[in-house]
């Protein structure tokens, strides 16, 4: 589930909210251009483009780069993000663990934190969060009067539904407004996630799906979550939990999807053979020793997997499948090489411009960088959108 504070106020405040977020949009897309460039691109006026530029570097977003020039006339002053003009707050909430991390305009990582969960009740949560955040505006304390928002993203499914009660589940959730909770407690405009969606979008705008417009995520979290990009935009479902995938049965696995295909699917199998891996760091060096319980599970993994894409690729008609998240790159790439796809898929068409499988972005913070992802594209818009 997405949910986000709306610019609010008259029609002529929101199109200069607008405005502001597409002229971002375009500097943020050239790393420095000038005003009658973005005039240009966004069909607006040069008068208006430089009101614009004006406030954007009063508030301290944008920087002058230096002039360049272009043809006749005077060298036209060059625009460019300014890194501390604003900040992203990212929260993964996992059943054993919080991530947060924080993002300066350009989407670099200026701190990351982990705190281990002994219980993931909101309560508890809640005074982690806190502290996480005191930490990382310690680290930053530039960012204290920047922040932009908190992206917040959390294990679907939301709400009270007929598959609540899995592992990879929050405890009394359910029944909570999570987004006005964290809200209150950040002090902040919050967007709301799932770990999958999340994880999508940071692929849409800074991954391998940067120029796809629809693809498909497959998102190894505590279980296995999928996130559907359609021309450029999330698809949520009526309640917010579409791409439940984890959850569907596989004929012949004995199971669903995520008891042969996820972390902690994984983990139980090694951990029924007397082996750990509590971390990708233990799963990767398991994979480099080519551990026979470990290439077991891949086997078995990868038959799932082909199963998946099967299902994926014809109910949605992605563009591309993209396989990431917390698991070590090593093994992503050996799921994406020996996963089995079917012929009778709508996906395979000769001359298509991406590969049916893709290896994302992996590693413990995937899915957090994407929350705090999440507020960055809001606020700086998709180049050339939302202009009025």
């Amino acid at each position: 589930m997405i949910v986000q504070t709306k610019p609010k106020g008259s029609n002529a405040e929101r199109s200069r909210y607008r405005n502001r977020q597409a002229v971002l949009g375009q500097v943020r897309e050239a790393g420095a251009i000038g005003r009658a460039e973005i005039a240009r691109a966004l069909s607006l006026t040069t008068q208006t483009v430089s009101n614009i530029i004006a406030e954007l570097c009063h508030d301290g977003m944008l920087l002058e780069k230096g002039r360049r020039s272009v043809g006749r006339g005077l060298p036209a002053m060059q625009y460019a993000l300014n890194p501390k003009g604003g900040y992203a707050l990212g929260i993964e909430v996992r059943p054993d663990a919080i991530f947060a991390a924080l993002l300066d305009m350009q989407g670099n990582a200026v701190a990351t934190e982990r705190v281990a969960l002994r219980g993931n009740r909101p309560d508890a949560v809640m005074d982690h969060v806190s502290h996480l955040q005191t930490q990382m505006l310690d680290q930053e304390p530039v960012a204290r009067n920047r922040m932009l928002g908190a992206g917040v993203v959390m294990p679907g499914p939301f709400g009270v539904t007929g598959i609540t009660g899995m592992g990879s589940d929050l405890t009394g959730w359910q029944e909570i407004d999570a987004e006005a909770l964290f809200a209150e407690r950040l002090g902040l405009p919050v967007v709301l996630s799932n770990d999958a969606n999340a994880a999508a979008m940071a692929e849409r705008i800074n991954g391998v799906a940067q120029g796809i417009a629809s693809f498909a995520y497959l998102y190894f979290g505590a279980g296995l979550g999928l996130g559907l990009v359609h021309d450029g935009q999330l698809v949520r479902g009526a309640y917010g939990n579409a791409g439940e995938i984890g959850h569907i049965p596989i004929p012949g696995l004995g199971g669903k999807l995520e008891d042969a295909l996820s972390r902690l699917s994984v983990q139980s199998h090694l951990r029924r053979a007397g082996k750990e891996a509590r971390d990708i760091d233990m799963l990767d060096r398991l994979f480099q020793q080519r551990d026979p319980d470990l290439m077991a599970w891949l086997e078995t993994a990868t038959t799932a997997l082909g199963h998946a894409m099967a299902i994926v690729e014809n109910i949605f008609d992605p563009q591309a499948v993209v396989l990431g998240g917390a698991m070590p790159d090593a093994i992503l790439d050996h799921l994406v090489t020996r996963t089995p796809l079917t012929d009778l898929s709508v996906s395979n068409r000769p001359h298509a411009p991406h590969p049916r499988l893709i290896r994302g972005a992996s590693g413990r913070m995937t899915a957090t960088l994407g929350a705090a992802a999440l507020i960055l594209n809001r606020a700086l818009g998709a180049p050339g959108s939302n202009v009025h």
